[in-house]
């Protein structure tokens, strides 16, 4: 497609796109009385219109039945989030058995990496990305120390060479093979929350399990922002958090994936609790953990009633606008017109002031593009947010724009990267 830097272009495509009503399921922040041109849905979704409505007939239930909520009312508790799973396995292209909604995102990735991680004294290694998001880096030097291994010996990361911010997959598929004799474990990101690139996830699962290293991801920026398939990857585990692209609010509840190979895999350790505990024979209070099948015995502690209504609001959008293959399609033309956009506003400056470190591919990148501002980054992203433009700030000089499908707009970009140009004008 060819684009045009002009508002009536961005408002063709938005006439034109199937998705455009989406916006009005979701409240937008305000600055005195003035809407926010919000692309900040990396770090925090916006609020779905429903969700009020959704948590206070939780409350009348806790309200009218007390106790027997958890098994009376029109969504028992007890099995609520069976429906939570339903609406969540065509997100991550899972079987229901394969996914379920608990705990937070590095509780459940210190739960898989118990099951998952099982060092040997030849193979102990963990290969991750580079600059992977502090908590993956601190959960999995912990769970190494737990062994009573050194991270220093034990990680092997991937760097970036060359100069360059992203990491080429031909790098990522030399180290396994570099380290094939000692590899226990590849733990990735799906998406850097950084740079924004996404990886092939497909292609290094892959070559892990060629190496007989287990495979699993990060999926907090990659849930809910790409299309992915982790039962047909034959993805190990992953483990994500919903509050980001899903949606389900600040700290907003977690979810897993385990691959249905591993079901009845006896020598798969875990740490159980009463929820994890065959649902049949659950309320039998017996001695001996015996696991409910699938996922959901990974489960520790009962369902968090009001953080999984947050979720399961936030969802039941993702299912009425088709899921992944329909919100993709409009997330590439949006970053698209996007990188357009800000190659227009240094052509404009007459100077490289924003350098985009995603990768230009759009198969490489999912709904983020983080921007170099050569000069003054931080007062600039000030500005923007005082002229209601509010991205992200990643130190020393990286302003993340992360137009969303489900409830962002083309005008909205465009209208971003008019204020972009009219502050850097003033600033530089």
């Amino acid at each position: 497609m060819t684009f045009e830097n002009t508002s009536s272009f961005a408002q063709s495509l938005d006439d034109q796109d199937i998705l455009r009503n989406f916006r009005n399921e979701f409240y937008f922040p305000d600055n005195n009385s003035r809407p926010i041109n919000y692309l900040c849905g990396n770090s925090l979704g916006l609020q779905p219109r429903s969700l009020k409505n959704a948590i206070e007939n939780q409350l009348q239930n806790w309200e009218k039945l007390g106790v027997e909520g958890w098994f009376d009312g029109e969504n028992p508790w007890m099995y609520y989030h069976k429906e939570v799973k339903r609406l969540l396995a065509p997100l991550v292209g899972a079987s229901e058995l394969e996914v379920c909604p608990m705990n937070t995102l590095t509780v459940n990735l210190h739960l898989l990496l118990i099951s998952f991680y099982k060092p040997t004294k030849t193979r102990f290694k963990i290969l991750m990305e580079a600059n992977a998001f502090p908590s993956d880096q601190y959960a999995i030097e912990s769970q190494i120390r737990h062994h009573g291994l050194d991270p220093k010996e034990a990680i092997v990361e991937v760097k970036p060479k060359d100069g360059n911010f992203t990491i080429s997959q031909e790098d990522i598929l030399e180290a396994i093979q570099e380290n094939k004799d000692s590899l226990s474990l590849i733990l990735f990101g799906g998406v850097n929350y950084f740079t924004g690139q996404l990886f092939d996830m497909a292609a290094i699962t892959k070559a892990g399990h060629e190496v007989g290293a287990f495979v699993g991801f990060d999926l907090a920026h990659a849930a809910g922002n790409v299309k992915l398939e982790l039962h047909n990857w034959q993805v190990d585990f992953a483990c994500w958090c919903s509050y980001k692209y899903q949606n389900s609010g600040p700290g907003g509840i977690s979810a897993i994936f385990v691959h249905e190979n591993h079901f009845n895999n006896p020598n798969l350790n875990r740490l159980a609790g009463w929820w994890g505990y065959n649902e049949s024979n659950r309320f039998k209070m017996e001695s001996g953990f015996i696991p409910e099948l699938g996922a959901d015995g990974w489960q520790i502690s009962c369902t968090q009633v009001i953080p999984l209504t947050m979720y399961h609001a936030s969802l039941k959008l993702f299912e009425k606008a088709g899921y992944m293959d329909t919100l993709r399609e409009k997330s590439v033309k949006l970053t698209s017109y996007l990188y357009f956009l800000i190659q227009e506003v240094n052509n404009a400056l007459g100077i490289e002031q924003y350098k985009i470190i995603t990768p230009e591919d759009e198969n490489q990148r999912g709904a983020q593009l983080s921007i170099i501002a050569q000069s003054k980054g931080k007062e600039i992203f000030d500005e923007l947010v005082e002229n209601n433009v509010l991205g992200d700030w990643r130190s020393p000089n990286v302003i993340r724009l992360s137009p969303v499908p489900l409830y962002n707009s083309f005008a909205d970009v465009h209208l971003a990267a008019q204020v972009l140009f009219n502050v850097s004008k003033k600033l530089l």
